[in-house]
């Protein structure tokens, strides 16, 4: 029933609107809206990114709300086996317009539901039959009105396959025709800047904002790494997101021992302490390197138990050796972004610390994982040779002195 929210809505809507529309003309407009996307699907689909091919048919019964009725239609080939699927889906979706009709500018929120065919393929499926589930999805998009009846449409959306809980991600821009009517917009006073940052009192979220500050299009001071600092007093204008910052923008230190509260693992150690790099007293010495040749697949960190036989040598020389604890690190080469390579190195790391203390029974207080991204390269990246001995995951077992 999820897909009949955004009607409920615009009905309830309606009725709480009915005064206001007796005093002005209501729009009420027909759009065509062929569009073409790229669709980037969730790797437990195993398949790869695509063109997909849109249209649609909405209709805009309020100023603010519209109802639109989608088809989509992609061809994507399989990531890991040879073979395609041809995608095609129908939905219904509700919009909420930020904007009036005859305004250039229409940014839009939008969610709805629909019935998506995965012909050819399905998740965790290698014998090719048909997948069909519902997806929801929300999302946003602007609409830039070139006359009244052409304008050219972005949009970005988040699809939640509802069966296996998967996240597809799909952006598209296309044109739309316009038919019918657009109420005029009612005359308004000059628009008031109380604060003189640039942004309308009316849509200003910061009516405060200092006068030399330099502000985002709500109005409210920028803040780069999304801190809660603006940037003007942020003194560390690049922590990590999601840390714990103080006021001047720095990551919480609780134990002064100049590790951040987020990788503390020993968050009250004496003050004045000699620490280790995660906030623990005493020195950790690495007894054993183990570089373990566990190969993911492209942009993944699932590997299931496959290469338990190789992670055994290192559960076997914990067991061995009691006091030790083990780092895995994951690294990758310099493709795609630093932010990205880090996070990525880290779900691999995860990965085969969970087949470690799960599968081969070591105590998970005795493994961490740590994801090193691009930043410790054994070999050149300008080859594909170096590249390919970049991405590797290595066992670091170590010992407290």
């Amino acid at each position: 029933m999820s897909f009949m929210r955004p009607f409920a809505i615009a009905a309830l809507s309606a009725v709480v609107a009915t005064p206001a529309l007796a005093e002005q003309e209501v729009a009420q407009k027909i759009y065509i809206n062929p569009s073409v996307g790229f669709q980037l699907f969730d790797d437990q689909r195993d398949l790869s990114e695509t063109a997909t091919f849109n249209i649609g048919g909405e209709y805009r019964f309020l100023q603010r709300w519209a109802v639109e009725a989608v088809y989509s239609r992609a061809n994507a080939d399989r990531k890991y086996v040879v073979g395609e699927s041809e995608f095609k889906e129908y939905r219904v979706d509700g919009l909420y317009y930020f904007a009036d009709p005859g305004e250039t500018w229409n940014p839009y929120l939008a969610a709805g539901a629909g019935h998506a065919d995965f012909g050819g393929t399905a998740t965790y499926d290698t014998a090719g039959t048909d997948h069909k589930e519902t997806r929801v999805n929300v999302g946003a998009g602007v609409r830039y009105n070139i006359t009244d009846s052409l304008s050219l449409r972005g949009d970005l959306r988040e699809f939640h396959g509802i069966d296996e809980s998967t996240f597809d991600t799909v952006a598209s821009l296309g044109i739309s025709f316009g038919f019918g009517r657009a109420a005029a917009a009612p005359m308004q006073q000059e628009p008031q800047d109380s604060d003189k940052d640039g942004v309308n009192d009316t849509r200003d979220q910061c009516p405060d904002t200092p006068f030399t500050a330099s502000v985002d299009a709500n109005g409210c001071e920028l803040d780069s790494d999304n801190d809660g600092v603006p940037n003007t007093t942020d003194r560390c204008p690049n922590t990590p997101t999601g840390a714990q910052v103080d006021g001047q923008g720095c990551e919480r230190d609780s134990d002064n021992d100049g590790v951040a509260n987020d990788i503390d693992q020993c968050p009250d150690t004496t003050a004045g302490a000699t620490v280790d790099n995660v906030g623990c007293e005493g020195i950790v010495e690495n007894v054993r390197t183990i570089e373990l040749s566990v190969k993911f697949p492209n942009n993944s960190s699932i590997i299931g138990d496959t290469y338990d036989d190789e992670i055994r040598q290192v559960a076997d020389f914990m067991k061995a050796n009691p006091g030790t604890t083990v780092e895995i690190a994951g690294h990758t080469d310099s493709a795609g972004t630093a932010s990205y390579n880090e996070f990525l190195s880290l779900r691999r790391a995860q990965s085969v610390a969970a087949r470690l203390v799960n599968a081969l029974g070591i105590d998970d207080g005795r493994v961490t994982a740590v994801g090193y991204g691009e930043s410790e390269p054994v070999a050149s990246n300008d080859t594909p040779e170096g590249r390919a001995q970049n991405r590797r995951v290595e066992a670091r077992v170590q010992i407290q002195r």
